[in-house]
């Protein structure tokens, strides 16, 4: 016989985190490998730039690559007492936060299961001494799994999310999901970024559509929801991650007409007056539905 449930409680939604910030914005992708840990970086040191207190959350528990991007890998988390932590600066007006500043290796897995890393993120979010926060960027790993729900829960002051994709059909499938998810738990949409979207021929400085284009332009106008832009496949870019400077840091010998460089720059600007103005597409906070993890 199935099980008499009517005596149970309801579900309660967890608690919101102790931390003073103004905006949260969720980065976040329906499949991995489509670049949103540089469309994280590269925002958070957009805000960081205007002058905005920023703290970037790498929430990729199993995969953390923020502090590889911002060149601060070698660097540990400092307690200043026996619970809080400080988060590693990259700049004044930016810190970040990421599980790969507590492993003891950089090849160190990070074997949890979903509670473990609910715990986590809870601690990251009020055992951090992040201060006065104008910002909050999380990158958050590939899917829609715990981290991404239980930050959802957590999290503050949710200004909405900014979904990164690739052009090809495959991808847009896993874009429509991770829409799906954002508005099913009652957050604003605050757009999708085409990443990869041709490749800069280093040779002629041409655009080749190797992934081909416009699929993400076509998915925002299919599920009605903005659309950023679309940032090509530049090895200027990749060059930049790899030598831990993000892209919107000119690297050195950077050519000052670099297309793609505009392109990404003109993006974030339009990104910050987009969260500025609160001119995201969602649902009210007093109507979020969340399931409790």
């Amino acid at each position: 016989m199935p099980e008499d449930t009517s005596s149970r409680p309801p579900p309660t939604t967890p608690k919101k985190a102790d931390i003073s910030v103004r905006h949260v914005v969720l980065v976040l992708s329906g499949k991995g490998g489509v670049g949103k840990t540089t469309v994280a970086a590269n925002l958070a040191v957009a805000f960081a730039n205007h002058g905005f207190k920023t703290g970037l959350l790498d929430l990729d528990i199993h995969g953390p690559d923020i502090p590889k991007m911002l060149g601060v890998e070698e660097r540990r988390m400092t307690s200043y007492d026996q619970k809080h932590m400080e988060p590693v600066p990259v700049t004044g007006n930016l810190g970040v936060v990421s599980m790969a500043f507590l492993l003891p290796e950089a090849s160190s897995p990070v074997i949890w299961r979903g509670p473990m890393k609910a715990g986590v993120i809870r601690q990251f979010l009020e055992n951090v001494h992040w201060g006065e926060l104008d910002y909050l960027v999380v990158d958050l790993p590939p899917g829609t799994g715990d981290e991404a729900l239980t930050i959802a829960q957590l999290a503050p002051n949710i200004a909405g999310a900014v979904i990164v994709t690739t052009p090809q059909d495959v991808a847009i499938l896993d874009i429509r999901k991770a829409v799906n998810f954002v508005r099913t738990i009652g957050l604003p949409v605050i757009g999708i970024i085409e990443n990869m979207s041709g490749m800069v021929c280093p040779h002629c400085g041409k655009a080749i559509d190797l992934f081909g284009k416009g699929g993400g332009k076509r998915a925002a106008k299919e599920m009605d929801v903005p659309f950023l832009g679309a940032i090509p496949l530049d090895p200027a870019m990749r060059k930049a991650a790899d030598q831990g400077r993000p892209f919107l840091i000119r690297s050195p010998g950077m050519a000052p007409d670099n297309p793609t460089w505009k392109q990404v720059d003109a993006m974030m600007e339009n990104l910050v007056r987009i969260v500025e103005e609160g001119k995201m597409a969602g649902i009210p906070a007093e109507k979020m539905i969340l399931t409790p993890v």
